[in-house]
């Protein structure tokens, strides 16, 4: 009987282990991170998008407004309020119009992080990729290209799910950190006509820094 009653337990421990290694090894399988180059070609594939947005500033500050974003290298921020404020990138040049205070700033478009997000085929490889992290929750892509924006940097925030953005974060050169998390997106529609369109004669009147 007490080599019955081992024979037993030794079958039923190795019945045991056979099924823990097994949980674990499907556990492994579906825990396998999404490489980076799944999550670049699925948000190449929206072309467009439009929806609300909430802006969280190095100091707290909080904005709300509308955000467009057509593929390749357009985009428009409409803030709320009174501000008077307005971000537009129309593929070569992302300006920063401040009609209250009727000053703006102009950038290339090029030379700014943002670039890595509307371009045509967003493009996930190489150096510039400096981490992908997923939680289980959602999958943060970080990238910088310090030949081209110096220090700063984007992170990107997905859906670990859906593989949607959700939000994305520049840091700047000065280590300063400012949030975009978007909300009620809408894949697949058209910007009313001019949406994307700089009034380049208006930024020169303004108070113009050009970078």
């Amino acid at each position: 009987m007490g080599y019955r009653i081992k024979e037993l337990l030794g079958c039923w421990f190795a019945v045991a282990s056979a099924a823990a290694m097994y949980a674990a090894s499907t556990a492994a399988i579906s825990a396998a991170p999404v490489d980076a180059k799944t999550i670049a070609d699925h948000l190449s594939s929206v072309k467009s998008m439009s929806g609300d947005f909430v802006q969280s500033g190095p100091n707290a500050e909080r904005t709300r407004g509308r955000f467009f974003l057509q593929r390749p290298g357009k985009i428009r921020f409409n803030y709320a309020g009174q501000s008077g404020i307005s971000v537009i990138a129309d593929g070569k040049s992302l300006v920063v119009y401040n009609r209250k205070l009727k000053t703006s700033r102009l950038y290339a478009l090029s030379k700014t992080p943002l670039k890595l997000l509307l371009d045509n085929k967003v493009d996930f490889s190489g150096n510039r990729v400096k981490s992908v992290r997923d939680d289980g929750a959602q999958i943060t892509v970080k990238l910088s290209d310090r030949s081209t924006f110096g220090n700063s940097s984007i992170s990107m925030v997905f859906d670990s799910k859906s593989l949607d953005l959700r939000r994305w974060s520049l840091t700047d050169e000065k280590g300063l950190t400012t949030t975009v998390t978007i909300s009620n997106v809408k894949q697949g529609v058209r910007a009313p006509e001019g949406t994307f369109v700089i009034d380049y004669t208006a930024n020169r009147e303004f108070n113009t820094t050009t970078k």
